[in-house]
């Protein structure tokens, strides 16, 4: 296919289409050893516009491409550094692109030349932006060594190699004897602030590794080793790979160090804002429950029953937020399940409520997080209007049944409180009530939303939204 594609949309030829077929049967190794996909593009008759004609994507890592895209066109609008490196004939690192599939990946791009030094193609080396970013697993180990080493990856006595030197890995090529060969300039600047003075070329492996790896080790290995190192405050990613051409002739040995310190200094950071964020809410929640048992004595010590009942509503409040910030404090981010929220202040009310009447609950609809902030104005909602149910919605009956719903939208979200309790007339419902003010405020004020109400002699629905 590669040989009919370059046909078909190029001006190359013939001497160039088989250089770049050579190079072709190479892609497979350097898709397994930098666990990624690799592409062989070739300038079309059209300015601008790339065509590729060969792919190789790592048989040990799931590609990232769902549909074949050998035969498609690169435009210059999404993938600006193939056409740089096809047009100018210099290499490009790290340049983001956009797929055919509309996925945002990094490409790193390597011109291939013919003998008299011209571009004819290009390799790209392609990386998923968000995995490249968070990638804890791209290094696992291989399962079997590939046959061939790429001329264009690397050759053992050249300091040339076109892939290599342009890699933001390290890459050290060692012989058959375990002498070093080649270097390529990550490699190289990686030693030299390591404070290796020498010359780095026939170097011995066991002076050079930088983990607890033996050549001798790693030379019989039919699998792709790798390790974790920290040295000089830095954590490399370590990857070692028999070269040999034949499973009998073992030719040499590929070192790839990939420096992993950001992405290790970004989890620590991360673990401990979690633990931060985990102290503070359950700092949180331990006061509002301080407050809650000091109301609850206070109420106890009060005969008048409308002023006990302000101090039992204010408890639930103050029950419902402590709840919140329960969960945040375990999850030990500032973000919470909705249904879970729901669930745990449910419970907490339905306990608290001192009734002959069994009530019977029920949680259903879509899970997905919210922000602390979100949550704890969900929780006066919900605990004001169960409230509501459980004192007036049962009335001289023995059993009742609340249902909530949670429905996900995409700019705003709502929320179901039904019951199928008595009813009641929403014209002569006291509106100026705390309860009512409470709903209403939040609703319109914090989470910027609608509350409505329907009932009847089959019981109440209020349903209110908020914005995502």
């Amino acid at each position: 296919m590669l040989r009919e594609l370059c046909r078909n949309y190029t001006n190359l030829k013939s001497a160039d289409i088989e250089k770049i077929k050579s190079v072709e049967g190479n892609l497979q190794l350097i898709a397994n050893l930098f666990h990624t996909d690799v592409f062989i593009d070739c300038l079309t008759r059209e300015k601008g516009v790339a065509v590729v004609v060969a792919h190789a994507s790592s048989t040990y890592a799931a590609s990232i491409y769902k549909e074949a895209v050998v035969g498609q066109m690169a435009y210059r609008r999404n993938e600006p550094a193939a056409i740089r490196t096809l047009e100018l004939g210099m290499p490009t690192r790290d340049l983001r692109a956009v797929t055919q599939e509309g996925l945002l990946i990094k490409q790193t791009v390597v011109p291939i030349k013919n003998n008299v030094g011209e571009t004819i193609a290009c390799i790209i080396v392609e990386m998923d932006v968000q995995e490249s970013e968070n990638d804890d697993e791209r290094m696992r180990i291989l399962s079997k060594t590939t046959e061939q080493l790429s001329e264009t990856l690397m050759n053992a006595s050249s300091e040339n190699s076109i892939i290599q030197q342009y890699l933001s890995d390290g890459v050290v090529v060692f012989d058959a004897y375990g002498y070093s060969q080649s270097f390529n300039p990550v490699a190289v600047s990686l030693y030299r602030e390591l404070g290796y003075r020498d010359i780095l070329v026939d170097i011995p492996f066991d002076d050079l590794a930088l983990d607890n790896k033996r050549f001798d080790d790693i030379s019989q290995s039919t699998i792709v080793l790798s390790s974790e190192v920290e040295i000089n405050d830095r954590t490399l990613y370590i990857t070692y790979a028999n070269l040999a051409l034949l499973e009998s002739d073992f030719s040499g040995l590929i070192m790839v160090i990939k420096d992993i310190s950001e992405r290790r200094a970004a989890e620590k950071e991360l673990i401990s804002k979690s633990v931060a964020i985990r102290e503070i809410h359950h700092r949180v929640k331990n006061n509002l429950q301080t407050i809650a048992s000091l109301l609850k004595l206070q109420s106890r010590r009060i005969d008048n029953e409308e002023a006990k009942h302000a101090f039992d509503e204010s408890v639930n409040r103050v029950i419902s937020i402590a709840a919140t910030h329960e969960i945040l404090a375990q999850n030990g981010v500032d973000e919470v399940d909705v249904k879970t929220i729901l669930t745990k202040i449910t419970k907490n009310i339905i306990d608290f409520h001192s009734s002959t009447c069994r009530i019977i609950t029920e949680i259903e609809g879509d899970t997905f997080e919210i922000s602390s902030d979100v949550a704890t104005s969900i929780a006066l909602v919900v605990n004001e209007l169960l409230q509501n149910i459980l004192e007036y919605a049962f009335f001289g009956r023995k059993k009742g049944h609340i249902r909530i719903a949670i429905q996900k939208g995409i700019q705003y979200s709502n929320i179901i409180v039904e019951d199928n309790g008595v009813g009641f007339d929403i014209n002569k419902v006291h509106k100026e009530s705390l309860g009512m003010k409470i709903v209403s405020s939040i609703i319109e004020d914090k989470l910027k939303g609608r509350f409505n109400v329907e009932s009847n002699e089959n019981g109440t629905k209020a349903t209110f939204d908020f914005k995502m």
